[in-house]
């Protein structure tokens, strides 16, 4: 696939009638002392035919005639059908663009100019996601503010974003650190705490001590930070919560109302963790006490031999012995230390006893009390029945410390994982899973020793920071410790000035040292800010209406524009940023602000442009590949079309240089078709062949359905194809190359901007309606069909693909080889498909 290759891969390589193609005839040709000067001349040659197109003229010229005329504004009318195609915007760092990054952007804004030429009213904004850890981490080490490091990344992004001539509505710009959007993050918050979906409570957090602050479980990486490598424990502290748990099942259910990869819907479905089964009562057998677990299979009660309480369980303390205490407690302190990643996925079972027993709740058995760090307080109850004759964790543990196994379910080697009857279990006895489970679950809720009950493995949204570049919260301390918003009126909390960025050691923020600003009429502020998913989780509706001052947007701009019909992003967000985005449309439409519940109909997910390595482009490994320069050295589309070529877009793909110059020969070889070396058009106004016609409406059809099944890859073949074609006719005419600029301008847009207007097309291509193909055109008058003899292969004919059977058999009969191949024997059974196979059965 490699474009830069040679031979028919090569979209720059052409024939004899290619005056960049090499060949016998080229005098620079030739071995021994003549090769030296023969790549010298090919050199020259290939500089001047570059020259002959000025890509730093053409782009600059057309970027700035459709900022001119802000081509790409995007105004509301309800007469006009809408395309909402957005991008997830990027965090402004300081190392700016490379070509990965503009991988990203490419396919929405081949999609936006694709809808426009269709005749949508399209929206394709950009803004960035702007607070965040690095600008702050560089502020701390220069002194130097975030806001002035972010907004000169910022500048730097659109830079070489409008170089590239991505068709953005850019007078919807927004920036996630501005007041003037902030503000109604701040309103949006003031919702969620007044509707009891947020509040404090002291959790387990993943704390950096170098960074001094809290980090999402996605910001941890093998215990260690993403961002630096440093150090990461797990210590209580008083946080700011979302209940997003409320919304688990809206959110599981909801999924199939979107159009998003399955991958995506799984790995939120997963996510949720949806269980459906009992929660059941145990009783402690000294000191008196209780605890529940829940379990989805309680028609395994009769399996259990040991309980399992998370070591930061509340009754650990009260139900351990004496004798076990300096075990447990040196056990308690050792998990403290552990991240919930780390347990979750250890391999190696650890645990101490805690000298108590618990009752069984059907058998009135004694059942020992274990505490170990693979059970968590935030899952579940914080404690679980073991049957470790069928559950491969639980078997792991007993096996380790000498506990008893149980079979309740026949079949298999233990731990039997599978289903069959019930065994060993008093009154499931003989029970299928199925009917076993409900029967216990009967028996559970008739005998009050608990009840059904359906459970989520998600979590209440950790939404605290302990950082100053963030969105403070609006919310107030009242002396008598309460909490209450900030009055609208007072919006946006704007962040302060000050002298030190660092939070403490012992994780006060920085904004609780600004004490004017801490200090309100009312009482104190609140001094952590939010995190940056905070911004990110309705941008999408402020683009709708980015200027409004008294609203985050309005009701009627919101209702025509949403839901966003196509994202592109990365599925590294599939379970926080996209779960975070559906939670807040779903508050806001319970609130009566939006009138759709789902923010993002259709998903697509991109693939990686990697290194020319094939490893993930950073700036840790040297393998990125600037923008700038790609740009400047090959011009913006040629690098967009490379990106198209590289492959399937939603495939990772390693970039290549010499690809990138072999897409520049196709634009080339494209240019010189239209104009000579004189500069001089060289179009006729005759009309095309009959066979260029139908070539051309074929890839008309071609590109329309590849560009909305985003397959740029094989649209831009097809369009290669064509080119080839009118490279062999002697005329090339104008009404042809018209519609050739118009197919390759979502994907090329400058380069067709620039052979249009040479063409004497009117105003803009990226403006003009997109080409229709005449159906009767794109049927082929004849087509090469295979004739089988008794199912095997035996020649081919050439016939109209809606030829009828009797004509189908009467070509096939005039083929030497399917006539040796029936021998003179009868046909006893046709089987044709018009244009696709001729199979003829015959009697041995």
């Amino acid at each position: 696939m490699d474009p830069g290759a040679g031979s028919g891969s090569d979209p720059g390589a052409g024939s004899g009638s290619d005056p960049g193609a090499g060949s016998g005839s080229d005098p620079g040709a030739g071995s021994g002392s003549g090769a030296g000067i023969g790549i010298a001349f090919r050199t020259c040659i290939r500089y001047l035919l570059l020259m002959s197109y000025n890509h730093l003229e053409v782009d600059e010229k057309w970027q700035k005639r459709w900022a001119d005329a802000k081509a790409f504004q995007a105004k509301l009318d309800p007469n006009r059908p809408k395309y909402y195609a957005l991008d997830m915007f990027p965090y402004p760092s300081g190392s700016g663009l490379h070509v990965g990054h503009i991988a990203s952007y490419t396919p929405a804004d081949i999609l936006s100019r694709f809808k426009r030429a269709q005749g949508f009213n399209v929206l394709h904004p950009m803004g960035y996601d702007a607070f965040g850890l690095p600008a702050e981490q560089y502020a701390i080490q220069t002194g130097v503010h975030p806001a002035v490091t972010t907004q000169q990344a910022i500048e730097n992004f659109r830079r070489q974003l409008m170089a590239f001539g991505f068709s953005f509505d850019w007078n919807r710009e927004i920036s996630t650190a501005d007041p003037k959007y902030y503000h109604w993050t701040q309103s949006i918050f003031s919702i969620l705490f007044a509707k009891g979906l947020a509040y404090q409570k002291e959790v387990p957090v993943n704390w950096c001590p170098a960074l001094r602050t809290v980090l999402a479980n996605e910001e941890v990486v093998d215990g260690k930070s993403e961002r630096g490598g440093h150090p990461v424990v797990r210590q209580p502290m008083k946080q700011w919560m979302l209940k997003i748990t409320d919304y688990a099942e809206r959110l599981l259910q909801d999924l199939d109302k979107v159009d998003w990869p399955e991958r995506t819907k799984e790995g939120q479905r997963n996510w949720i963790g949806k269980s459906e089964g009992a929660q059941v009562r145990f009783q402690i057998l000294t000191p008196k006490a209780e605890f529940e677990i829940f379990t989805t299979r309680p028609d395994t009660l009769f399996g259990v031999t040991f309980m399992v309480l998370a070591p930061e369980h509340p009754l650990v303390a009260q139900i351990t012995t004496p004798a076990q205490k300096t075990a447990v407690a040196e056990y308690v302190k050792l998990t403290s230390r552990k991240l919930e990643v780390d347990r979750k996925a250890a391999q190696d079972k650890t645990g101490v006893f805690t000298g108590a027993y618990a009752l069984h709740p059907f058998t009135g058995q004694p059942l020992p009390i274990w505490i170990a760090d693979y059970v968590l307080m935030d899952y579940g109850t914080g404690a679980i029945m073991a049957v470790p004759g069928h559950d491969e964790r639980d078997y792991a543990f007993a096996q380790k410390f000498a506990i008893p196994v149980q079979r309740v379910i026949e079949g298999g080697e233990l731990p039997h994982l599978g289903e069959g009857a019930l065994v060993n279990s008093d009154f499931l006895n003989g029970l299928s899973q199925p009917a076993a489970l409900a029967r216990a679950i009967e028996e559970v809720t008739q005998k009050g020793l608990g009840h059904r009950l359906v459970t989520y493995k998600l979590r209440d949204w950790l939404f605290s920071r302990q950082r100053y570049w963030g969105e403070p919260f609006p919310v107030i301390r009242l002396p008598d410790g309460t909490l209450q918003s900030v009055p609208a009126n007072e919006l946006p909390v704007v962040l302060p000035e000050v002298a030190d960025y660092q939070p403490s050691e012992k994780g006060e923020a920085p904004l609780a040292r600004a004490q004017d600003w801490v200090q309100h009429p009312l009482g104190q502020r609140e001094t952590d800010t939010m995190p940056g998913s905070a911004g990110s989780s309705w941008y999408f509706l402020r683009y709708t209406d980015p200027h409004n001052s008294e609203a985050a947007f309005d009701f009627a701009a919101q209702r025509y524009w949403m839901p966003v019909d196509i994202y592109v992003g990365g599925a590294e967000h599939t379970v926080g940023h996209l779960l975070y985005a559906r939670f807040w449309q779903k508050v806001l439409f319970d609130a009566g602000l939006v009138s759709h519940d789902e923010p993002f109909q259709r998903l697509f997910h991109q693939g990686l442009v990697l290194g020319p390595d094939g490893e993930k482009m950073s700036k840790s490994r040297g393998n990125t590949i600037s923008a700038d320069e790609i740009r400047d050295k090959y011009g913006a589309d040629a690098g967009r079309m490379y990106i198209c070529f590289m492959g399937p877009t939603d495939k990772d793909k390693p970039w290549s240089m010499s690809g990138i110059e072999g897409v520049r020969r196709f634009l080339e070889r494209v240019w010189r078709m239209i104009v000579n070396d004189d500069g001089q058009l060289v179009a006729t106004d005759l009309p095309p062949s009959d066979g260029v016609q139908r070539l051309l409406h074929k890839t008309i059809k071609k590109v329309t359905e590849d560009m909305n099944d985003l397959s740029f890859n094989t649209s831009i073949s097809q369009l290669m194809i064509l080119v080839n074609e009118l490279y062999k006719q002697n005329e090339k005419p104008r009404t042809t190359l018209l519609t050739l600029a118009q197919l390759m301008m979502p994907i090329a847009p400058h380069f067709a901007e620039e052979i249009w207007e040479r063409l004497g097309g009117r105003g803009f291509v990226s403006l003009a309606p997109w080409p229709s193909f005449d159906p009767k055109l794109v049927i082929d008058e004849t087509v090469e069909m295979g004739v089988q003899v008794n199912g095997k292969m035996r020649g081919t004919i050439r016939i109209a693909p809606t030829a009828t059977e009797a004509v189908a058999l009467a070509e096939a009969q005039k083929v030497s080889s399917v006539l040796t191949a029936i021998g003179g024997k009868s046909v006893a059974k046709v089987i044709y498909k018009a244009g696709k196979i001729l199979n003829l059965i015959v009697k041995d």
